[in-house]
Parts: structure tokens; sequence; C-alpha cells
């Protein structure tokens, strides 16, 4: 049940007149204050631009028609009528106290700014394009921005005014009609205007929201100092950033920019200046053909891998919850980019279904996108003719097409690229005839038949994917003098065996260990000490020590070991992690019986 606020106190009912009236008066005195805008638009802005082009011709007539759009219909409206009438009714308010009937009159009036609120996005886009069209433009533009009367502001934040004022009405409205007693002979003229208002006012709010978009694509534009043509309305800012980026050739981190757009993702490095930090563009990738990959390596925190038809960055964050928020942006904007491209391929279905490739088909990308760089560290040996590498004789190229690392016999060849503008690069052999065609290699006979694989020849990064365990860990037959580190691998397919390769990226492992009959040894019994969290495994006359870098990998190294050892096939790792339970309740960390 709502107060009769008759029945209130004579010093309430006083503060709540008084409170009306304060509103009523914010009205009249944003209405002057907007009027003065309004002609700063009409009689100066515009009116300067259109004697230039009338008179001068340095640009048409018609420009500056289509930036302004009806503003001298708008600006008539509030100079002539809407503001007279306030003053007036705020000079006899003490014997009218009333507003709703002047707004119930004039509200229908604010009709005339759907036209100027449609035409705001072109009004943008004639504004940037003479702006840099036309040196006379910008110089007018530039010389009004100067004056007092502008307070610092640009034209397009003045222009934004309009936008603006039919929402501000409505709060002032609501905020009018909150203070009113339930009584009152104006709240029906009030609530009649508020209705006429809130129509016009959601046409604004919408151009509000692009026109603060259009400020964020701004403050991006001055960041990359021009380079990047993003300032349009179909363009939208997703997300920016700083990030890591990993070095293909050694691992390491240097300090990026990311920027996300609704269509393209820029990777930008930092620009020496002066004055503010700015970014020069490095590489940009399309969100058309973009994959993304949740983490780079099993062995690195916080990575995620970006790939497109331009490049490949392998990404770390600098926290979980930062790489988390970026992965979510870019698998939003991939996803309603692929929706877009659908409802576009409905709309334009004229192609014919012959003429495409079928998107499974292998090599179908090969030299059209970049490729993702293996990085060298993570590679010990040739990943097409398995020979070890060495800083003299045996270097490390990179093959441009694929992205393998292979040596410099196995990547003396060269082919066009169209990712890289079809540029010549250096690629690989089996790139080189894929992309040639078969039999075009110089120096290798299409003719001599494949060799049988051996077992080992397995590649360790696809073998990791689809893995049981798999770590870095150092390693020392018994016997020896020294520790070795490898890459260790327990394949889902070979639940039974352990693979130990150089690093993680090997076609080739360098030994397998059937484990079945293997036994391992706690750590308290282990007679090496010179490395931390240290066990081993032992059948009959041969030992093996391995020391993980963590307790925790020492803990499920022992675990998944000792159960292969006993012929369990612990194939999956939910199987494996329900193991280390149920050794943890029982106390029995090495699942020794």
């Amino acid at each position: 049940m709502s107060l009769n606020k008759s029945h209130l106190p004579s010093f309430l009912q006083f503060s709540a007149r008084q409170k009306v009236y304060n509103i009523a008066n914010e009205l009249l005195q944003t209405e002057k204050a907007y009027v003065s805008r309004l002609h700063l638009l009409d009689q100066v802005f515009c009116a300067r631009l259109m004697e230039e082009a009338t008179t001068k011709s340095s640009f048409p007539g018609e420009v500056v028609m289509g930036i302004f759009s009806n503003i001298c219909s708008i600006y008539c409206f509030h100079q002539q009528f809407l503001l007279p009438e306030l003053e007036k009714r705020m000079q006899e308010w003490d014997s009218n106290p009333r507003i709703g009937d002047i707004l119930q009159k004039l509200a229908p009036f604010l009709k005339m700014y759907g036209e100027y609120v449609k035409n705001f996005d072109r009004a943008m886009e004639l504004l940037n394009t003479w702006t840099e069209r036309s040196s006379q433009f910008k110089s007018i533009i530039h010389e009004v921005q100067k004056e007092e009367a502008c307070g610092n502001l640009t034209l397009q934040h003045h222009m934004l005014e309009p936008v603006q004022r039919i929402p501000r009405y409505e709060l002032l409205l609501k905020d009018y009609l909150q203070k009113l007693s339930e009584d009152s002979r104006e709240r029906r003229d009030a609530e009649k205007s508020l209705d006429l208002i809130a129509t016009a006012a959601e046409h604004s709010n919408a151009a509000i929201r692009k026109m603060e978009r259009m400020h964020k694509l701004l403050k991006v534009y001055e960041l990359l100092g021009g380079e990047e043509d993003i300032v349009s309305p179909t363009n939208e800012l997703i997300k920016e950033g700083h990030i890591l980026k990993l070095s293909a050739k050694n691992g390491t981190t240097q300090d990026r920019y990311l920027i996300l757009f609704n269509d393209r993702l820029l990777y930008c490095v930092p620009k020496l200046r002066l004055i503010g930090q700015k970014y020069s563009v490095r590489a940009r990738i399309d969100v058309e053909g973009m994959e993304l990959k949740h983490s780079s390596s099993p062995n690195l925190t916080r990575t995620f891998l970006v790939s497109g038809k331009q490049r490949s960055l392998e990404l770390q964050a600098r926290t979980e919850e930062d790489k988390k928020d970026w992965i979510q942006a870019i698998e939003a904007t991939m996803s309603r980019h692929e929706q877009t491209m659908e409802t576009y391929k409905l709309l334009n279905s004229t192609h014919r279904e012959d003429d495409e490739t079928p998107p499974n088909s292998p090599n179908t990308d090969l030299g059209k996108r970049a490729p993702t760089p293996i990085r060298e560290k993570e590679v010990t040996m040739c990943m097409k003719c398995q020979e070890a590498f060495n800083s003299i004789t045996k270097r490390r190229h990179h093959c441009k097409a694929c992205g393998h690392v292979v040596c410099g016999k196995c990547s003396e060849f060269r082919a066009r690229l169209i990712y890289d503008n079809n540029r010549t690069n250096r690629v690989c052999v089996d790139c080189y005839t894929t992309l040639h065609g078969s039999g075009s290699s110089p120096g290798y006979n299409s003719h001599t038949p494949q060799r049988r694989k051996s077992i080992l020849e397995k590649q360790a990064s696809v073998v990791a994917e689809h893995s049981v365990m798999c770590s870095y860990m150092h390693y020392m037959e018994k016997g020896a003098k020294s520790w070795h580190k490898g890459w260790f691998v327990i394949p889902q397919n070979e639940p039974l065996v352990l693979y130990i390769y150089g690093a993680p990226q090997d076609v080739k492992a360098q030994r397998s260990i059937p484990l079945i009959g293997f036994e391992v040894t706690p750590t308290e019994q282990c007679e090496r000490s010179d490395r931390k969290h240290v066990f081993k495994i032992r059948q009959s006359q041969l030992s093996f020590y391995f020391s993980p870098e963590t307790e925790e990998l020492q803990r499920r190294w022992a675990n998944a070991l000792s159960r292969a050892g006993r012929g369990e096939d612990c194939s999956s790792k939910e199987l494996l992690l329900e193991a280390e339970e149920e050794n943890d309740e029982t106390g029995d960390p090495f699942g020794d019986t």
C-alpha cells in the first residue's frame, strides 16, 4: 500500500516538493548546456564546413549534409520551443509547479531524432573518410576543436550528445515521477511523457553502444599508430592485453601484445617511443580458418596455440585465469564467425558441390596456411632421416611448409608458399614432393621401395597425446657413471612398454623397455642419493634408476611402472588415477604387494 504524502509532516512535504523542483531545475540547466552544444554542431562545425564546400569546393557539400543529417532541425526545436517553455515554467514554478504537460506536448517532436540516430554510423564513416582524404576538411575541424567552446573534445564526442540526450530525459523523468506524490495532478502527464520518451530512447541506446565500440576502436587505432585499418562500424574489439610469446627456436618468452577483433587477431610488438607506449603489428591471423589448441606442450603450463593461414603463435598467459579468459574469448569469436559464415552460405548457396575440395583431404592446407613450428630444443634428431643433430655437420632447420625440424640435406629444397605471398621458402623433401608432385624431388629416387619402419619409429608427440604417462626424467642404467635426461612415454595402446626419447618431438625412440616382470624399489632402498626423488626398477640382473623432477611425478611414475610390471593394464588415465587413490588409502605409494 502506497503512502499518501499529504499525510506526511509539513517539513517532509516541503522536502519532497524541493526534490521535485530540483529535478525540474536540473532538466532546465542541462537543456541550456545541450542547446549550446547543438549551436556548436550546427552553427559552427556544420556552418564552417558548408561555407568551405560552397565557396571553395574543397569537398562536396553533400558530404557535410551526410555527416550532420538533420541537426539543424533538432537545434531549432530545442532552441526555439523546448528551452523557452522550460525557462518560462521555472519562472512561474511557485504558482504552477509542473513540467509534465510541457514534455507531453513536445515529446512527439523527438521522433526527429530517429533520422539522426539512424544516420549516425554513416556520419562516422564519412567523417573518418574525409578527415583522411581532405587536408582542408581536417584543418577546419581541428581549428574548431581548439576553440574554448569545444572544451578540448572532438567533433565525434559532440556528435554523440544528441544520441545521449533522449536517454537523459528518460532518467530525469523516472526520478521526477518517484518524487511526485500519488495524488499529484502532474503524475498523469508525466507518465504519458515517459512512455513517449522511452520509445525514442531505445534507438538512442543502440547508437550509444555502437559509439562506445567506436571509441574503443579509435584508442586501439592510436595505439598502433594507424598501421591497421580497424575503424569501421563492422569491426568489434573483443579483447586486448599483454601476453608471452614462446620462441619457436629455443622456447624463450618474449613480451607481446594481443588484440582480438571479431574478424582478426593482431600480434603486436612494442615500439620504442618517447611518449606513450605504442605497438607495431608483427602479424595478423584471420578468424577465418583459425584453429586453437588449449595446450601447446604437455610439459609447459599456461600455454595455448593459435594457428591460422598467415601465422602460428605459441603463447603463454601470465596466470591460469588469464589463459582461460583468452581461450574463451577466441573460441567464442571463432564460433560466432562460423555461424555468420554458415548463414552467409545458406543465403548465397550458388556454388557447385563438385567444385569443392573435400575438407578432410590430406595436405589440402600444405603451403596455404602457416605451419606450427616445432621448437628446436624439443628435437634431437632430423624428423626425416632420423640422424642425430650436432652443432657442426648436422645443424637444425625448419621446414616452412610443415614446421618440422630437419637437417640441411633433408631441407635443401625451395618451394613457393601461398601463405607467404608466394615467396620461395626452404622446405623438406616430403613437402617439396607434395607441393610439386611425386617424383619431382631432386636427388631422390621415387622408385626406391620404402623400408619397413622399426618398432621404435613412433613420433613422441603423437604417442604422448594418447599416453598413460609422459614427462621428462633423468635416468641411468645400473653400472653407468652418469645420468641422462630423456622424455619418457607409456602409450595407451602399449601400456606395458616404456619408450625413451631424446626430446618430446623426436620421431624415433632411443630404446623401449618391456615392463612385465620389473619390480619397483622405493626411494629409501635406493643406493643412489646424488639426485632427488630417485627410485629403481629391476628385473633379474637388469636395473634402471629414475629421477623425476617432482615428488608427485615420482609417486605417479612408480605406481604406473609397478602396475605395468605386474601385467595390469592401466591404458586409461582414469584407471591409473583410481589406482593411485587406492594406493594413497592403503599407504602403498609404489603398489608393492
